[in-house]
């Protein structure tokens, strides 16, 4: 085991990202659920502002854990060609597995953003979080999606990763860390003591105790 459990990662992947701790205009976006507890760590490591950022991967009808792509709530959707060339998947079975991560999107937007407007990125610089990577599919459409956004710096931070995935990852960012790269690499789960389901009610505590910090220190 890595990690005894995500508040522990994240608080060493706090440690790794010192460097900003002098950094202006810095925001910290966790990716739902469990990535956002890490992310909350980091965010108070470096005295930044705490959001989220929410994509989901798009599983396969007949396999729901395999990744056949990924999107994200402003839109973006990623399809993953070289896996659906190995399926016999129709248009229409991909787009009901859209459209129901889309209304499941839907419900966590209204969830953890409580018609809170999302902290704009454009020219700061935005760490982006989760608490591991396996294929990557998620993590690579957020940062395509956020991109677009314009920020200053993009950076790809997690605890741990497949080196294969981080190298394909950190060609959409400025920079890609993670604090472990362990072969073989088993699912994200097997390298934390402890890997409990995040619930949606943890999140909106730890976004609200991240705002608050943030009011306080203004």
């Amino acid at each position: 085991m890595l990690f005894r459990d995500r508040c522990d990662a994240g608080q060493q992947l706090a440690e790794r990202l010192a460097f900003l701790q002098d950094e202006k205009n810095m925001i910290v976006l966790g990716i739902p659920r469990g990535g956002v507890v890490v992310a909350a760590q980091v965010a108070r490591g470096l005295r930044a502002p705490l959001d989220v950022f929410i994509a989901h991967k798009l599983g396969a009808p007949s396999n729901p854990e395999l990744a056949i792509g990924a999107l994200t709530s402003d839109g973006q959707v990623w399809l993953d060609e070289e896996i659906l060339g190995g399926m016999d998947l129709s248009e229409q079975e991909i787009a009901r597995e859209v459209a129901r991560q889309r209304a499941d999107m839907a419900r966590r937007v209204e969830i953890f953003q409580r018609n809170r407007a999302p902290l704009d990125v454009k020219n700061k610089i935005a760490i982006v979080i989760d608490d591991g990577i396996a294929t990557g599919a998620t993590m690579l459409v957020a940062l395509r999606a956020l991109r677009q956004h314009e920020p200053a710096r993009l950076i790809l931070a997690v605890p741990v990763a497949p080196a294969d995935s981080l190298e394909r990852l950190a060609r959409e960012c400025d920079d890609a860390i993670a604090l472990a790269t362990p072969a073989p690499f088993w699912a994200v789960g097997r390298f934390y003591a402890q890997f409990e389901q995040t619930s949606d009610a943890q999140v909106i505590a730890l976004l609200d105790d991240a705002a608050r910090r943030v009011a306080f220190s203004q």
